[in-house]
C-alpha cells in the first residue's frame, strides 16, 4: 500500500508543475492572439488596397509611376487619375531630410550624456528629451502652424507650408526616438573597449570618435532607421504645415503633399467599395509595405550588431 501511494505522488503533477503548464498555455495563447491581430490587419489592408488593382482594374505602374492624383477627375477614357507618386516622393523626402537632420543633434545628446557628463545628461538633458516623447503629435502640429511656417515664410518665402516645414517639424518628432536608441546603443558597447583605447594613448575625443561610435554604429543605424519609420508614418503633424498639394516636389517650400496627410484627409469623405476609397486603402497598403521593409532593415542590421559584438 505504501508503494503504491508512493508512486502515486511521483507520478501526479506537483503545484509548481501545474503552474508552470498554466503560465506556458496563458503565454502561448496571448502571442497566438498577437499573431493573429497582425495576420488579419495585414490581410484586412491588402484586401483592401489590392481591389484597386483587381476590381477595378487600375494598372500598378500607373498607380506607383503616375503624376497626377485626382480621383474624382476622369480622362478622355473614363479612368480617374490615380498617380501616387507625388505622395510617395514627399514622404520619402520629408523622411530623409529629417533624419539627416535630427541624426548628428542625437548623436551629439547621446554622447554627451554618455562619455561627456553623464551626471548632468541623466539630470537635466534626459528629462528634456522625455518631455519631447511626451508631447502629442497634434501639439507639434499646432506649433509647426504657429511658429514653423510662419518662420520659413519669412527666410524663404512663398506661403510657408510645404516640405521644409514637414522636416522640421518631424526633426523634432524624431529626436528623442533617435537619441534614446543611440544612447543605449553607446552604453551597450564592451567598457574594455575604451579601457584599451586609453591604455594605448588615445584622448577621450579620439576614444569618443574612433572606437565607441565605430563599435555603436550598427546601433545608431537601427535607431536612425527607427527615427525614419516614425516620421514616414506620422500623420497629423505633417498633415498641419506640409500644404497637402498633390504634385510632384519642385522645391522644399512650396506645398506638398505625403501618403499619410492624402489618407487623413480623405478617407473620411469616400464611400467604401468606390475607387475613390480603394485607392486610399492602397496608399495604406504602401505605408504597410514600407514599414514592414523598415522593420527588416531594423532587424537585418540588429544581426550584425550581434555578430560584430560576438567576434
Amino acid at each position: 500500500m505504501k508503494n503504491e501511494e508512493l508512486a502515486k505522488k511521483l507520478t501526479t503533477p506537483s503545484k509548481n508543475s501545474r503552474l508552470e503548464k498554466f503560465g506556458k498555455t496563458i503565454t502561448f495563447l496571448c502571442l497566438a492572439l498577437i499573431v493573429f491581430v497582425v495576420a488579419m490587419i495585414l490581410i484586412f489592408v491588402a484586401q483592401k488596397g489590392l481591389s484597386t488593382f483587381f476590381v477595378d482594374k487600375v494598372n500598378p505602374l500607373d498607380f506607383l509611376f503616375g503624376k497626377v492624383w485626382q480621383p474624382s477627375v476622369k480622362d478622355a477614357d473614363g479612368n480617374p487619375y490615380l498617380g501616387a507618386l507625388p505622395m510617395i516622393m514627399g514622404s520619402f523626402i520629408v523622411t530623409i531630410l529629417s533624419a539627416l537632420i535630427a541624426t548628428p543633434f542625437a548623436i551629439g545628446a547621446a554622447v554627451f550624456m554618455t562619455e561627456v557628463s553623464p551626471k548632468y545628461g541623466k539630470k537635466i538633458l534626459q528629462p528634456v528629451i522625455e518631455l519631447l516623447v511626451g508631447i502629442p503629435s497634434v501639439v507639434y502640429g499646432f506649433i509647426g502652424l504657429q511658429v514653423v511656417v510662419p518662420f520659413v515664410r519669412s527666410i524663404f518665402g512663398g506661403t510657408g507650408f510645404g516640405i521644409l516645414s514637414g522636416v522640421f517639424v518631424l526633426f523634432v518628432m524624431i529626436l528623442p526616438t533617435v537619441t534614446f536608441m543611440t544612447v543605449d546603443s553607446l552604453r551597450a558597447v564592451p567598457r574594455h573597449y575604451k579601457e584599451a583605447s586609453l591604455a594605448m594613448g588615445a584622448t577621450r575625443w579620439q576614444t569618443i570618435w574612433r572606437v565607441i561610435l565605430n563599435a555603436a554604429r550598427p546601433g545608431i543605424f537601427t535607431a536612425v532607421i527607427f527615427g525614419m519609420a516614425r516620421a514616414f508614418g506620422e500623420a497629423l503633424a505633417i498633415q498641419m504645415v506640409v500644404g497637402n498639394s498633390a504634385v510632384i516636389p519642385t522645391s522644399l517650400t512650396t506645398p506638398a503633399a505625403t501618403l499619410t496627410s492624402v489618407l487623413t484627409m480623405g478617407i473620411g469623405n469616400t464611400v467604401m467599395g468606390t475607387v475613390q476609397n480603394n485607392v486610399l486603402w492602397s496608399l495604406a497598403l504602401v505605408l504597410l509595405f514600407m514599414s514592414l521593409a523598415f522593420n527588416m532593415l531594423m532587424k537585418f542590421i540588429t544581426r550584425e550588431r550581434k555578430k560584430n559584438y560576438a567576434r
